[in-house]
């Protein structure tokens, strides 16, 4: 496959999928000026680390943060299309086993160090031995470098390679865990003033970044994980930009003139899995009948007016892959007749665990519902630590989670987290499997697209979870903030805000 620069027309035509169009927000020499005041904002999640290609590479917190000081060779500004940051051009060959990128000419670490290849090739191998669940997608690749190019070679034919590329981020050849603890050298339009892990990220502009530089003079980013608390401090000034916000409070900053209200369709699914290794939800006919016993409708409407939309898929319509479903409609009467033909043991308490303040509602309603039909779920709400060491070691019976898709393909999504080999949901079906494995290798964007399809009909209606909800993510800012706009995953970016003192 030829290079961007080169005919895009027999690129879409071979392999539709890949949208090379490299040429990314900015030129190789920058532009723009610093000068733009400051600003501090607040998510849900904390900052507890700075290292974009360790354990926490897909943390909410590290994640946004590393959107900010670091760059990868590319990102997505659609399901298969991307643009260039890093990386010039790329070309890769008819069988999707070799993916070569030629860096820009001239660009430097915060330091003034050149980005090499290198740095690339060691920035990939950190990630792959990070074993994080950002790692599972990078099985069986292998990476060389030159100064000026970087080629990684799967061993099976990934089509979603440039997807997963997204998430990894371009740190220099010798950084290590240690590297993160005080001002580490950057690769994006930010570097590290000051951070304490948990705590402040303070950012100021890259003076060396090869893009177009940011406006503001400083950004920092605060820990305020209560909700209420961030709202209060934007509408005081504390904050400038504040997000995951609940919808009940949309209509409280709707009604203040110093404040915009801004929506990001994003590809967050509210996610429930049961946990089908639990011997009570074993039986596809047993979730089936507990998606069917809650009315999600009635929660969407009364508690995500604002941010929710129902589901009718695993992955969100903004991802490669997305195949719409019919959807399980609210019937309690059937759901309870369903679970008796089962043999479902009523007397069976089903581990109902989250980590989250924002899903308290939303788990004690579905509580509530499954107990109208006799079903006994316990409510366990968790630190994060130990619902993530839970989590993976399928201590659950039933989680709730939002799964976004990296990439905007559904490989990160359903490749990485539904096959055997994952022993993520307690789900394994070889045929499940098959199905992936196709999606994932073949080479014709329609052939993957079908067998996408395939498999998100099978994961529906073997109900390996309830999918009952898309999400956008809310974010509100101060009026005095001008240039915000949330990135295609529903992400924040600060590089081109501006604010009027």
């Amino acid at each position: 496959m030829r290079s961007r620069r080169h005919t895009a027309i027999a690129v879409t035509a071979l392999l539709g999928l890949f949208a090379t169009t490299a040429c990314g927000a900015g030129s190789a020499d920058g532009g723009g000026a610093t000068g733009g005041g400051e600003i501090a904002v607040a998510g849900q999640f904390p900052t507890e680390s700075i290292d974009p290609n360790g354990a926490l590479a897909i943390d909410g917190g590290t994640r946004v943060a590393s959107l900010q000081l670091y760059s990868p060779l590319l990102e997505t500004v659609g399901p298969g299309e991307f643009d260039g940051k890093a990386a010039e051009s790329w070309e890769i060959n008819d069988t999707a086993t070799e993916f070569t990128f030629t860096l820009r000419d001239g660009i430097t670490f915060s330091d003034g160090s050149p980005i090499t290849g290198q740095d690339v090739a060691a920035s990939f191998e950190r990630t792959v031995a990070a074993d994080s669940p950002f790692s599972a997608n990078f099985v069986d690749v292998g990476v060389q470098a030159t100064d000026d190019t970087v080629t990684f070679t799967p061993a099976a034919p990934d089509p979603a390679l440039l997807a997963k590329l997204t998430g990894v981020m371009i740190t220099p050849a010798e950084a290590t865990e240690d590297s993160y603890l005080d001002k580490p050298v950057t690769s994006g339009p930010f570097t590290v003033e000051s951070f304490t892990p948990g705590g402040d990220l303070v950012m100021v502009p890259n003076d060396r970044y090869w893009g177009e530089k940011p406006t503001l003079d400083r950004v920092t980013i605060r820990s305020i994980p209560e909700v209420a608390a961030r709202v209060t401090a934007l509408e005081t000034g504390e904050l400038d930009i504040i997000w995951g916000i609940s919808d009940d409070q949309v209509t409280q900053l709707n009604g203040n003139t110093e404040v915009q209200v801004v929506s990001a369709t994003g590809s967050a699914v509210t996610t429930m899995w049961m946990n089908a290794s639990t011997p009570a939800l074993a039986k596809a006919e047993v979730r089936r009948a507990l998606w069917q016993a809650v009315d999600f409708d009635k929660k969407i409407k009364a508690l995500y007016p604002e941010s929710g939309e129902p589901a009718d898929s695993v992955i969100a319509p903004t991802v490669f892959g997305y195949a719409p479903q019919e959807p399980v409609t609210y019937d309690p009467d059937a759901a309870k007749q369903a679970l008796v033909d089962a043999g479902f043991d009523f007397d069976t308490t089903l581990r109902f665990h989250f980590s989250q303040a924002q899903f308290r509602q939303w788990v004690k309603s579905v509580v509530s519902d499954l107990a109208a039909i006799g079903v006994k779920a316990e409510a366990l709400e968790k630190e994060q630590a130990v619902y993530t060491e839970d989590l993976l070691s399928l201590n659950w019976d039933i989680n709730i989670q939002q799964v976004g898709t990296l990439g905007l393909d559904a490989s990160y999504n359903l490749g990485r987290l539904y096959t055997c080999a994952a022993e993520r949901t307690g789900y394994c079906n070889p045929e499940l499997d098959r199905m992936l494995k196709l999606a994932g290798t073949a080479v014709d964007p329609a052939e993957r697209q079908a067998a996408y399809a395939d498999a998100t009909e099978l994961i529906w209606n073997e109900a390996v979870g309830m999918y009952p909800m898309f999400v956008k993510n809310l974010f509100a800012t101060r009026a005095s903030v001008s240039g915000f706009e949330p990135d295609v995953e529903g992400l924040p970016r600060f590089d081109t805000v501006s604010v009027d003192e």
